[in-house]
This record gives C-alpha cells, sequence and structure tokens, in this order.
C-alpha cells in the first residue's frame, strides 16, 4: 500500500498543534492544509520505506540461516535422542 496520491479524496479531520509553531508556519505557507497534507505523506512513505527494509532484511538473515544449515546442518542434531 502507498501512500496517497494527489487525486485521493480530502477530508476534514481534527489535529491538535503547537499554536506557535502553527503561527510560525503560517508565515512561510499560505496554505497549511497542504502543507501538513504533504509532510505526512513523506512521512508515510518513509514509514513504509522502512517497514519494507526491515522485512528485505530479515528475509536475507532467513535466506543466510537457511543456507547456513543446509551447508552444515543443525548443532541439536548431534544431540537429538530421536
Amino acid at each position: 500500500m502507498f501512500a496517497s496520491d494527489l487525486r485521493s479524496r480530502k477530508r476534514p479531520v481534527n489535529l491538535t498543534l503547537n499554536e506557535v509553531v502553527v503561527a510560525q508556519a503560517r508565515t512561510y505557507t499560505e496554505n497549511l492544509s497542504a502543507t501538513v497534507d504533504g509532510l505526512l505523506n513523506e512521512y508515510v512513505l518513509s514509514q513504509q520505506r522502512a517497514a519494507e527494509e526491515r522485512q528485505r532484511s530479515a528475509n536475507a538473515c532467513a535466506q543466510n540461516w537457511n543456507d547456513f544449515h543446509a551447508r552444515v546442518g543443525s548443532f541439536a542434531d548431534e544431540h537429538s535422542t530421536l
């Protein structure tokens, strides 16, 4: 799933923001909603990329372990009572 595209429907939400920061932000942007929407979109994308990277890392770790096990076997195999 990807963050919203620019054509997605907009809807009002309630946010609680620091009023000093909001006042300062308004000096830099004419459209605070669009600015916050863009920043939130960037945040979601960065979180998605981080999750995908963690999954790739876990997959690589599992593959390395499986390769090692295929070559060497398991330490526990020497001590099995079966």
